[in-house]
């Protein structure tokens, strides 16, 4: 029988790593350092979905209005750097399924809305052996649910779009 697909093309968090103590623990540590309003971890779940700009603006009174924004983003992703392997893991069965691919001469890819050097580090510790491309947020891409990123992890792998899932 004839394997359909070539090419696997997953979403990180949420998806192949359980990162969401060590987001919110970035997020509240950078509001802190503010004085600014924390949030519950489920609170920050909720937050969730379209990238560190728009996790923070969810995350501080008043949005993008408020004129603290950047810095609050700033501080969440020095923080994030150094701290998102504190208790970040792969979900059960991740990297059984990944080397299980691997061993099929799949094609795996990351594409996230993470932003880009977060996207890198994490990719490298967990799947190193296993995902050929990561790509993450980056201001010279759309990012998703633009097809860009995708696409970009496409064409960076030689991949047939028709092949992939």
């Amino acid at each position: 029988m004839k394997e359909t697909f070539e090419t696997y093309i997953f979403d990180l968090d949420g998806t192949l790593l359980n990162t969401l103590d060590d987001l919110a623990a970035s997020v509240n540590h950078a509001l802190r350092e503010l004085n600014l309003k924390t949030h519950s971890t489920d609170d920050i779940r909720r937050f969730l979905g379209n990238g560190s700009r728009k996790l923070i603006e969810r995350a501080v009174e008043g949005g993008a209005q408020n004129p603290l924004v950047d810095e609050v983003e700033q501080k969440f992703r020095a923080h994030y750097l150094v701290h998102s392997l504190d208790t970040t893991q792969p979900y059960p069965g991740v990297i059984q399924m990944l080397d299980e691919l691997r061993r099929r001469n799949k094609k795996i890819a990351v594409v996230s809305n993470k932003f880009y050097a977060a996207t890198q580090q994490l990719c490298r510790h967990f799947f190193a052996q296993q995902v050929e491309v990561a790509i993450g947020e980056r201001a010279d891409i759309r990012k998703k649910p633009a097809p860009d990123t995708v696409l970009e992890a496409l064409s960076q792998l030689h991949a047939d779009k028709s092949l992939a899932v």
